[in-house]
């Protein structure tokens, strides 16, 4: 049509000249210069550039083109259509003006870079320029635009047409770009992007089509494909990527089509080459590269569904890339290495865990040769580094616990992949490795796991002492703040990885102690673990190949374990004569290395001598500590011993006490740690005669001497401990101690009552006796044989009775110098002694040692503490026989003393409110809400919280006091419950919190039961809530799910390290909470009245608890938080059932039948089919309530009587106790019979299983009464046999009958609690989270066990079952199907189209012609919605109209576009597609408008005259017009009609939805306009 009219006006316009002028006049604007353009484009396809034509080409160009470009009309830059139309018309003048035109306005151009007007003018005349003459300026303009492309800030004209135009206009210049983008250095941050856009604009040159090749082959240079690879691996935006592989499309697509063989240039690659290409292996090389740019391309989008299928084919780029032949690469491993790490940079977490656990089984199925690829960028950047990410690790609903996980394939991996690691590069990768891992901070879980595969490595000397101190940076760096179990047990295995990689020759045993501090003793490496004995043989098999230690002297290989054992004692006990005294206790960490050497030297010297004849361990000991028993046998006599030598002796018996204990073996049967004793009681005189000394003679005046003062205390409970183990006898070089002790500390603190200016050491001698007052207090609770006579036990409880509660220790100055100043030597002064800082730390001390003495002295006393002020008849202990005021303090104190502090306090407290509670419940109720507020305000600080949580829930929850409260009924039994509820709901976010409570309370209540402690049992029936909340308890573990998979594993590994121990004493999972409560449960006696009543009034509220759940608006499906109550609830019921008898269970019955109507997962149902089948086996009294649950109408019960006849199934348990069985079983049957004739396949299949069940028992008990019913019976069990082989039927006949609950479980032999709370729950689908192991109940010893009751058996059996099918038939049947299959025949694409020969970034286009650019087809189909109404069908519509490419959609407002529904739908479409906004008031003049520009307007409607859509033919130019969604077109708009068209129906319904109708028509449109076909359908 646009030629037609050009030449319609050329022919009338005789003078071509007259008429450039003509155009080049008037108003500037985008529609003149686009007639300009084709005027020109016209007379250059004459051949009219010669004589006037050129000249007014010239001044065309000149004179008008050049000027629009720069600028527009209204004075601003010229618009893209503009710049567009210029530029095209510019380079036809240049064609009919001569090549002079075209150089000079290039030269111009070229100047005036970077700016858009430039560069459109350059594009146009680029192809004028000549190859020979212009050759200078062509190499000019192409390294310029190169440049500018890769300067990352050009206009987009650069990539769209400039570098295009260069590419096509010469070789010069083709070959001046080539250089200019090759002079880039490679790899340069943020070069790919704008090397890949100069790429693809020259791709036409650089990878030529078989009729154009020439001299240039990109294919053949590495840079160029070292380019692509980055750009499709580390490349962030999609477009880049976009480009690297449409680049690689293209030269695969080239190769295949030249079929000549070609090599890439190999320098600075090993093994294959980046590309090659042979005509012999074009379809293999097809095949690999087409599965390749899939994948690539795939990858792109976010859908999992779209890219997991498409998974399996890399190990078909695997197959292909590894030679069967000689086992070498056939592709470069790079390439691989693009898709892997494009999985592991992506957003998609879901699509980085698919590539790590993909990537890490290569091995699995593949022997892979090694490549430094692999080396480089798999582990120091790929895989490595993804697997900090701790969501990798979550398991995905139906996972089964410990599978799948990418931490137990990557053990699996390192050893694989450091198995094919040559020997120089071994150490290198390892030494990397751990490295990285100390480069950053990574979760617990990744750790745990990374250093598991360490440990796993075959043992080799591939680390020195750099290795072994990047492994000690691991354990200090990135571990600090790790969860205690998961910390220990990467501590285990990293020690584990030490031993078996560290080359022993390149370390000293200095840098082994050093590496073995770094590892908490507590947590990981103590004595008698199997890691212990490990690192011993270790030591033993090693100790003279270590290198030469610089405190091992110089005896060469002589400085073996012993000899550095023994010097590092001489060293540690030995006092430096350059080191001054100093006021400050030393560091801990020598005498703990110290310790930790000498018990390993001691162990590995017992190894050495277990088959010769042993030594006495007593004499290797003092092989080793001679110097320090020499030390400590002169404390007591030597006054001059330097200080910090006797500091450092004490430090080093309290760690050798300490961690000589084997843990989990008694210490009697140990010989070392029975050998360390001996030696130390050889030294108990001295030691304890200079405890005595220091702690009483006025010795310690300095603040920081109370550390010093800590450390003697802890020695003398040590060595009180110690000889009271060893047998406490009279006159024993401790207890002569004590008394001169005990004595000597009143005294001072007499002294220092009418002191009235205390000077600092007056006061820290005052801190020194309380404290020590307080440790004897302590030590005499705990070992009742230090007792005084009762005289001196008098005196010094008068004493500390008297003693004024909460009195402040005065701040002193120091002595000889004024307050406040302390001169120094070189004349300078402090504002504050340097000597008293601190003091605040030094009063809470005093403070909490006071109240050490004083909890000691009302436990001792409680018998004398009245109940109010009036019982008082003397008063010999003021704070024992003043209640009131001994709690009020008690609550003064709470508010100044550190949470670290408050324990003594709460102590204390235990003992007073049960006293007061009846008379001062006002108090006592403050007392409760000022010590829940600093509970609950300590959540987050682990040490201190948990020792008060314990302190608080003995003090609130004591027994008495719940006891009393309850009786009272008044605020503070409301004020008990409110906390209990607090403390359920923090146990929530804080697992363990309940475990505390519910077990004290237990503890508590099974005490008063049996008489042993004050209280009574029938309290716990007014806190049965307790007991309630914590029989259903638990729940729905989130990103914590992961941890109990660890925890699992860590369990798994044995006495590795000491975790075992620490997890069997915290028990804070949230199951040990039943576990207790179930325990206890099962220890009441159900004779008993106040228990029968106490588990009755339980069992209702736990039914009201499932009633409750049953009808809240929560989702409820499997393993959800209600799923699991409910399972709970029935579990307890069960355990409960043997407590109930017939008078309780009438009236639960009711509420127990009705549970078996509700709908409710098949663990639950179960449970209560169990339940009734007790209920009715032991009360038969209840069968007729049984047989009225069949008679409701079937609409209204549905499946759910499919309970019932499961129960019915069990018939044979039902009648035992029954003597008269006959109406029993003729009813039975009748009822098995009534529902076989169910039309829900399901109920018959429960019917029959019953039935069966009842005819089998009938027979067996030779039922006469029955024969004339046996014909029914056995032709309807006969044709359930063989009538169902059709189909799924018999399959499921014979899966109901193998289900365990009907052929293998018996209700009463395996009512146990394993059967309850493992068995069942594990073949009933529940989560793993709940199976409860009968060992956890069993070292769940907090509550004692009845292990010969029946509540401890094991079922056999039953146990070994594995889960059926029955309950969820074919659950992820086709999902595992799928899953198997290796690859995918077909797989969804979801890509944005690209068109094949151009690349354009400018978003600013014109539609139309973005379409174009974009490959798309222009249409010329007009699709009116505006009279649809709803976001969802205007969305759907918009993306079906951008994908059919239809021209225009006319929406009636553009506001829909920000709706969230229209852009969830529309996935963007309204950015690629033109809307046109026309309200339906103005849709007749629209409608009009377009028949007027030749438009035929078609309805979507049906009427009287519609035309039928199979039979009509679309013009080229048409407008759809769609009706309202309930209106239709209206019939003033049907008038405007040219056609109708309606959609031929099949069905009842009347219409379509207005987006599908739409649909329809447009795809049809498209089919015949677009796609080439002729006519409609046949």
């Amino acid at each position: 049509m646009e030629r037609v009219l050009v030449d319609a006006l050329l022919t009338q316009s005789r003078e071509p000249c007259a008429l450039l002028g003509a155009l080049c006049g008037g108003e500037a604007s985008a529609e003149r210069a686009e007639t300009l353009r084709l005027v020109l484009q016209r007379l250059e396809e004459r051949g009219a550039g010669v004589g006037a034509l050129a000249k007014a080409a010239h001044e065309v160009a000149r004179g008008h083109l050049v000027p629009l470009l720069y600028v527009s009309q209204g004075g601003g830059p010229a618009s893209p259509r503009v710049l567009r139309a210029a530029s095209a018309a510019l380079r036809s003048c240049a064609r009919l003006a001569g090549p002079e035109l075209a150089v000079t306005l290039a030269e111009e151009a070229l100047r005036g870079l970077p700016g858009a007007p430039a560069v459109e003018l350059l594009a146009a005349v680029a192809p004028c320029l000549r190859a020979s003459e212009d050759a200078p300026l062509l190499r000019c303009l192409a390294r310029a635009s190169v440049e500018l492309a890769l300067a990352g800030d050009a206009p987009p004209a650069v990539g769209a047409r400039l570098l295009p135009a260069l590419a096509q206009s010469a070789e010069p210049a083709l070959r001046a770009a080539w250089d200019a983008l090759s002079s880039v250095e490679p790899g340069a941050e943020g070069s790919t992007g704008p090397e890949l856009l100069v790429l693809c604009a020259l791709a036409e040159k650089l990878l030529p089509k078989p009729e154009h090749h020439g001299d240039f082959d990109a294919r053949l240079c590495g840079r160029f494909w070292r380019t692509v690879q980055a750009g499709m691996s580390r490349a962030q935006d999609a477009l880049t990527r976009k480009r690297a592989r449409y680049l690689l499309q293209r030269a695969v697509q080239v190769s295949a089509e030249l079929a000549v063989d070609c090599t890439c240039d190999p320098q600075d690659t090993k093994g294959p080459s980046l590309f090659w290409w042979s005509k012999k292996k074009k379809d293999e090389l097809l095949k690999f590269w087409e599965n390749y740019i899939l994948i690539m391309e795939v990858l792109e989008g976010n859908q999992i569904h779209v890219i997991k299928p498409v998974l399996p084919k890399l190990n078909s780029l695997f197959e292909y890339a590894v030679s069967e032949e000689n086992g070498c690469w056939f592709f470069h491993p790079s390439w691989h290495t693009c898709v892997y790490r494009r999985m592991f940079e992506g957003e998609n977490k879901i699509l980085a865990k698919e590539g790590v656990t993909h990537f890490l089984e290569l091995y699995e199925v593949k022997s892979l040769p090694y490549s430094p690829e692999l080396l480089r960028v798999y582990y120091l950047h790929g895989p490595l580094m993804d697997l900090s990410e701790s969501c990798l690790y979550s398991r995905s609903p139906g996972q089964p616990l410990g599978s799948g996980s990418p931490g137990l394939k990557l053990q699996k991996f390192l050893v694989a992949y450091v198995s094919l690691l040559p020997e120089e590069t071994k150490s290198h990768f390892l030494l990397k490795f751990i490295q990285r891992m100390a480069d950053r901070h990574w979760c617990a879980v990744p750790v745990l796991f990374l250093s598991k595969a360490l440990a796993s490595l075959p043992s080799c000397k591939a680390l020195g002492g750099e290795g072994l101190l990047a492994l000690r940076d691991v354990l200090q760096c990135t571990m600090i703040t790790h969860q205690v179990l998961l910390r220990g047990a990467a501590q285990c295995y990293l020690l584990q990885a030490a031993m078996r990689l560290v080359d022993v020759e390149k370390v000293s045993l200095s840098d082994v102690s050093a590496f073995l501090m770094s590892l908490r003793q507590e947590e990981s490496l103590g004595r008698g673990t199997q890691l212990w004995t490990e690192l011993c043989d270790w030591l033993c098999v090693n100790e003279r190949y270590f290198k030469q230690s610089s405190i091992g002297g110089s005896d060469g290989h002589e400085a073996s374990l012993n000899a550095y054992v023994k010097n590092l004692v001489q060293e540690f006990v030995k006092s430096p004569g350059w080191e001054k005294e100093s006021s400050f206790v030393p560091d801990w960490l020598e005498a703990r290395l110290t310790a930790l050497m000498v018990l390993l030297a001691v162990d590995v010297k017992g190894i050495k001598t277990k088959f010769r004849e042993k030594q006495r361990t007593q004499n290797v000991l003092r092989i080793f500590l001679d110097p320090w028993l020499d030390a400590l046998g002169k404390l007591g006599t030597n006054a001059y011993m330097p200080l910090l030598r006797t500091d450092r002796c004490l430090q080093l018996l309290v760690r050798l006490l300490h961690s000589c204990v084997p843990r989990g073996s008694s210490a009697q049967d140990d010989e070392v740690s029975a050998a360390l004793w001996a030696s130390v009681m050889s030294a108990a005189e001295s030691v304890s005669q200079f405890v005595l000394r220091r702690l009483t003679m006025n010795e310690l005046q300095d603040v920081a001497d109370l550390d010093r003062c800590q450390l003697y205390l802890t020695v003398l409970a040590e060595l009180v401990s110690l000889q009271v183990k060893l047998g406490w006898k009279a006159g024993n070089p401790v207890s002569r101690v004590i008394s001169p002790l005990r004595n000597a500390c009143v005294h001072h603190l007499q002294e220092a009552e009418g002191r009235q200016e205390p000077t600092l050491s007056h006061q820290v001698q005052t801190a020194v006796s309380m404290a020590t007052l307080a440790a004897l207090c302590e030590a005499e609770d705990r070992h009742p044989v230090l007792q005084p006579d009762s005289s001196s036990a008098e005196a010094v409880d008068r004493f500390l009775s008297a003693l004024p509660l909460n009195r402040m220790l005065q701040k002193p100055h120091s002595e000889g110098q004024s307050i406040g100043v302390c001169p120094l030597e070189n004349g300078s002064v402090f504002e504050e002694s340097s000597s008293s800082q601190g003091w605040g730390k030094v009063v809470a001390q005093y403070l909490h040692d006071q109240w050490v003495c004083l909890s000691f002295l009302l436990r001792k006393h409680q018998g004398l503490i009245p109940a109010t002020e009036s019982d008082v008849l003397k008063c010999c202990l003021p704070a024992v026989e003043m209640p009131v005021p001994t709690l009020q303090s008690a609550l003064d104190v709470l508010t100044v003393l550190p949470a670290g502090l408050v324990l003594p306090v709460f102590h204390c407290m235990e003992v007073l409110v049960p006293k007061l509670l009846t008379s001062e419940e006002t108090l006592c109720i403050e007392s409760f809400d000022v010590a829940w507020k600093m509970i609950s305000s300590l959540s987050n600080t682990q040490l201190t919280f948990w020792p008060n949580l314990k302190a608080f829930v003995h003090f609130v929850f004591n027994n008495e006091i719940l006891t009393i409260a309850a009786k009272l009924k008044g605020p503070a039994y409301d004020k008990i419950k409110e906390i209990m509820c607090k403390m359920i709901e923090m146990s929530s976010i804080k697992s363990g919190v309940f475990n505390i409570l519910i077990c004290y309370c237990c503890q508590s209540w099974l005490a008063a039961a049996s008489g042993v402690a004050q209280g009574s049992f029938s309290s716990a029936k007014d806190y049965s809530e307790l007991v309630l909340e914590a029989c259903v308890f638990g729940t729905v573990p989130w990103s914590c799910e992961c941890l109990f998979l660890f925890l699992i594993l860590i369990l798994g590994c044995g006495q590795v390290c000491v975790l075992s121990f620490y997890i069997l004493s915290t028990k804070r999972e949230d199951y040990y909470v039943r576990i207790c409560v179930i325990k206890f449960l099962c220890l009441l006696d159900g004779s008993d009245v106040s228990h029968k009543l106490f588990l009755e009034d339980l069992a209702v509220k736990l039914l009201d608890k499932d009633e409750s759940a049953s009808r809240s608006r929560t989702r409820y499906h499997e393993n959800s938080l209600q799923h699991r109550v409910k399972n709970r609830v029935w579990q307890t019921l069960l355990v409960l059932f043997p407590a109930f008898d017939q008078n309780f269970l009438h009236g639960i019955i009711d509420k127990v039948f009705h549970a078996g109507f509700t709908n409710n997962q098949a663990s639950i149902k179960y449970f209560i089919e169990w339940l009734i089948i007790l209920i009715l086996h032991k009360f038969p009294e209840f069968l007729p309530k049984f047989w009225a649950c069949f008679s409701y109408g079937e609409e209204k019960i549905k499946t759910s009587i499919c309970t019932f006849l499961s129960v019915l199934s069990h018939l044979d348990i039902i009648v035992q106790n029954i003597p008269e069985k006959k109406l029993v079983l003729k009813q039975a049957l009748t009822v098995a019979l009534q529902w076989c004739l169910s039309h829900n396949f399901s109920v018959r299949l429960y019917a029959l299983v019953a039935l069966k069940k009842a005819w089998h028992l009938c027979k067996a008990l030779q039922f006469e009464e029955c024969g004339a019913w046996t014909t029914v019976i056995e032709c309807s069990l006969s044709q359930a046999e063989s009538m169902h082989g059709a189909g799924n039927a018999r399959k499921n006949w014979q899966r109901i009958q193998d289900h365990f609950f009907f052929s293998t479980f018996h209700p009463l032999k395996d009512y146990s609690l394993e059967t309850i709370f493992y068995t069942f729950p594990r073949l009933s689908g529940v989560t793993e989270e709940e199976w409860i192991a009968l060992e956890k109940f069993a070292n769940f010893t907090d509550i004692p066990s009845n292990v010969g009751s029946q509540w401890y058996l094991s079922g056999i059996t039953l146990g070994e079952l594995s889960p059926g099918d029955w309950s969820q038939q074919d659950q992820g049947s086709t999902l595992g199907e799928a899953d198997s299959q290796s690859e995918w025949a077909d797989v969804q694409k979801k890509i944005i189209p690209w068109g094949h020969s151009a690349l354009d970034s400018d978003l600013e286009l014109e539609f139309q012609d973005r379409a174009a650019k974009l490959g798309k087809s222009i249409s010329r189909l007009i699709v009116v919605a505006s009279l649809i109404d709803k976001p969802t069908n205007l969305g759907g519509l918009c993306r079906t109209c951008e994908v059919f490419g239809a021209a225009v959609l006319v929406v009636g407002s553009l506001q829909c576009v920000s709706d969230r529904q229209f852009q969830h739908l529309s996935v963007s479409a309204e950015q690629w597609l033109p809307l046109v906004e026309v309200r339906p008031s103005q849709l007749v003049d629209y409608l009009q408008q377009k028949k007027a520009e030749g438009y035929t307007v078609i309805g979507v409607e049906q009427t009287a005259q519609s035309s039928d859509l199979a039979q009509y033919r679309f013009p080229e130019k048409s407008l759809l017009l769609l009706g309202n969604e309930r209106e239709g077109i209206p019939v003033n708009l049907i008038q405007q009609l040219d056609v109708c068209v309606e959609i031929p129906q099949q069905g009842i319904i009347r219409s379509l939805n207005v987006h599908v109708s739409g649909a329809l028509l447009i795809w049809e449109y498209t089919r015949q306009q677009l796609l080439g076909c002729a006519g409609p359908p046949s």
